[in-house]
Formats: structure tokens, sequence, C-alpha cells
């Protein structure tokens, strides 16, 4: 067996049984208990799987509440900053765009200088940093329910004002994508998010790495309908299984060993 596939075997164990103990995948896989301590440190380091005492358990689990909009500004801001200021080259003057809800639409709305361009957004807090700027962005707020926790409009009012809008470009997140599946926590928000990527010519997902091989509760929208994604030089291997899916934009680390594939 390939060590490749040897890695790719380990994960779906991890992932089938939510927790094993190294003796079961050494049985399993009929390989040393030095060679699967090794595996599964780097599985650890990239992500897909998480060392606990005497084995592994799965990470594509999702939390039982989601975090809070104020708790997800202090979670991996340095990758976020990096996604955003790709996400920020793709955006050209005159455009209409839509902006949905997260911390890192957030920190995008706050690098945007741009001299005319129409942003919408269900985000009110994308609403207040485009507000005080003093360009020329015109910014509106679809009104609607108020999710507290993401400070976010959604519901039968949002999603008819979206039905009649179209926009060149839509920029959104996500709490977790899998496979082909893009995932946030409630139905409703992901329904609003729909409406609003289904009127949009372009779609761009901005996720920093950490989202991938994750679950949340709903599936809202495909990997396959989507432009592209955005995301930060974290793993290799990680945006490399992304990109058998959708193209990925990445924002250059000079730091990185790896050259990156879009620039």
């Amino acid at each position: 067996m390939l060590k490749e596939e040897r890695l790719d075997a380990i994960v779906s164990l991890v992932d089938q049984k939510r927790a094993i103990k190294v003796n079961d995948i050494v049985e399993h896989l009929g390989v040393s208990d030095m060679t699967v301590r090794r595996d599964l440190s780097e599985l650890e380091k990239a992500g897909h799987i998480k060392r606990v005492h005497g084995g592994a358990q799965t990470v594509n689990v999702y939390r039982p509440e989601e975090l809070s909009h104020d708790d997800k500004q202090i979670i991996n801001k340095k990758e976020k900053s990096e996604v955003v200021k790709k996400a920020a080259e793709l955006i050209q003057e005159g455009e209409t765009i839509y902006l949905g809800p997260g911390t890192t639409i957030e920190l995008l709305a706050d690098i945007m200088e741009f001299n005319q361009l129409r942003v919408v957004t269900n985000c009110l807090p994308v609403f207040q940093t485009l507000r005080e700027k003093k360009r020329n962005i015109k910014v509106y707020l679809l009104g609607g329910e108020m999710r507290r926790l993401t400070k976010s409009f959604f519901g039968e009012i949002t999603n008819k004002a979206l039905q009649d809008m179209h926009f060149h470009k839509a920029f959104f997140s996500a709490n977790a994508v899998k496979e082909n599946e893009i995932m946030t926590a409630t139905i409703e928000e992901g329904q609003t998010q729909t409406s609003a990527l289904n009127n949009s010519v372009e779609r761009y997902l901005l996720i920093d790495s950490s989202k991938i091989n994750k679950e949340d509760f709903y599936t809202y929208y495909d990997l396959h309908d989507i432009t592209a994604v955005v995301m930060n030089r974290d793993d290799y291997d990680i945006y490399q299984k992304i990109e058998k899916e959708v193209e990925v934009f990445i924002e250059e680390n000079k730091e990185a060993s790896n050259p990156s594939l879009f620039n």
C-alpha cells in the first residue's frame, strides 16, 4: 500500500469509528505501530484527525453550539486577513456585489477602498464597516429577522428582497466545507445565502483552511456551482484537494515553500 493510500485509509477509519486506537489501525492495515503513530502525527498537522491518548478521533463533527460573531472575530485572524487580501483583488470599480455574513467578510469590507461600488449585505457589522468609509460606496442593508448570534438578517423579508436583486459578484463564507458540500449552522441563514448566490454571476467562497473537512448542520450550496474558493496558504495538501473540485485563489505567502497554484 502506497503512503497516500495508507493515509486516506487511516482518515476513513477514524471518520467511520469517530475514535480509534493505534492497535486497531495496526491490525486493520497490517503496518507497524511506529508507522501508524508517524502517520497520525502527519495527519493531525494537516488537520485531518485529532490525536488523543492511544489513538485518534475524527475532526469531521460540528460543534453542538455555534460560536458567536464576537468569538469568531479572534479566531484565525491572520489567515482570514490573507484570504481577504486576495478577494479584494477580484473586485472592480463600478460593480454591484453581495457580501454575506461572517467575520471573514467583515474583514473584506474593512479593506475595501473603491471610488464607485454598490454593495448589498444582510450582515449588520459589514454594513456598519462600509458605512463609515468616506469613499463613494453605496451600501444597502437587507432587513428581516436578525439572528443575534451572527448579527445577520434572514427570513421571508430578506429572501423576497434578494429575489429582485442581481449581482456581478457575491462573496460569502461558511462554517464548514466537506467534499462538495458548503455548510452553515441554520436552514434559514443557508436559504438566504442561496438566494443571493443564485442571483450572482460570479460566486466566491472565502474560507481559511480550518473550515475544510469539517461538518455543520445544513448544506446550502455545492462547490461545483461556485466560481472559485479564496483561501489562505496554510496547508498544501488541503488546497490541492479543493482544487480538484473548483478553482482556488490563494494569497501569496512569501514564507511558504510551495509555489502558489493561482495568483
